[in-house]
């Protein structure tokens, strides 16, 4: 079922699954750079929506949602996913964000730790002055006038090289393919590089799970753990993945969300 949710500048699409009257708190699934939520949790859906329900919002620069196109802030799409959850009744959910949605997830349970009851922070960074995040964004903001080489770029360093190999050329070519400098996309990167969430993280008082990728060509693994010694109550996992977990481990992390959210 697709919904919307309204703010001051947006209007918010979600999707929804699962039984509307469950006793289990919902799960929101929150999307990373340039993917929305189906592209990112789509396949997943299956292994929560039996017995709770979970909802898939695109915050703004992807899916269906429609903004006023202004610069994006880690606040301003937290507020979107605060309406969202506001929109399904405002009970406290499980929050679980990847890589930007990590970013978003944490600054929703900062601003209202009224909403969030479980937290899970997934591929995540507190700050964007690490000198390889940053030179990662730059790098691949550049190349959104080359959409092959923008998408390839993208794709190289979202997987492990054991992942792509499994996955072969005809897939990993449809992967590329689907990876491209969408405006959206441009404004996610663009947040990436600017986004800090070390005066948040002492506002965040909902039990998190940490998971970091040692693999992760993206967001380097130290910089998820230095974000988990950050929450000094965070549980810290460790999967070995590249970047995009939720494809590479998707068992283990299905298993890690599920048994920290029961």
């Amino acid at each position: 079922m697709t919904s919307t949710a309204t703010t001051t500048t947006a209007t918010v699409a979600y999707r929804t699954a699962g039984p509307a009257d469950s006793a289990a708190p919902a799960l929101v699934l929150v999307h990373g750079t340039g993917f929305g939520a189906d592209g990112t949790f789509g396949h997943l859906v299956r292994h929560f929506d039996a017995d709770r329900r979970v909802v898939l919002p695109d915050f703004a620069g992807c899916g269906e949602t429609v903004d006023d196109g202004g610069e994006l802030t880690a606040e301003l799409l937290a507020g979107q996913i605060i309406a969202v959850i506001e929109a399904e009744g405002g009970a406290p959910v499980d929050l679980v964000g990847f890589s930007l949605g990590a970013v978003v997830s944490a600054t929703v349970a900062a601003l209202r730790p009224d909403l969030v009851r479980r937290l899970v922070l997934t591929a995540g960074w507190a700050r964007p002055d690490h000198l390889y995040l940053h030179t990662h964004m730059t790098t691949w903001a550049g190349l959104k006038d080359d959409p092959t080489a923008f998408g390839r770029f993208g794709t190289l360093t979202a997987f492990s090289p054991e992942f792509m190999t499994v996955l072969g050329p005809d897939a990993l070519a449809g992967i590329i393919a689907g990876n491209r400098p969408s405006e959206g996309a441009l404004r996610h990167i663009d947040l990436n590089l600017r986004a800090d969430l070390r005066p948040l993280l002492p506002r965040i008082t909902a039990e998190t799970l940490v998971i970091g990728c040692t693999k992760d060509g993206t967001v380097p693994f130290a910089l998820t753990r230095e974000l988990a010694d950050a929450l000094p109550a965070a549980r810290f996992e460790a999967l070995e993945s590249g970047h995009v977990v939720v494809y590479e481990q998707p068992d283990a992390f299905v298993g890690l969300v599920r048994a920290f959210t029961a």
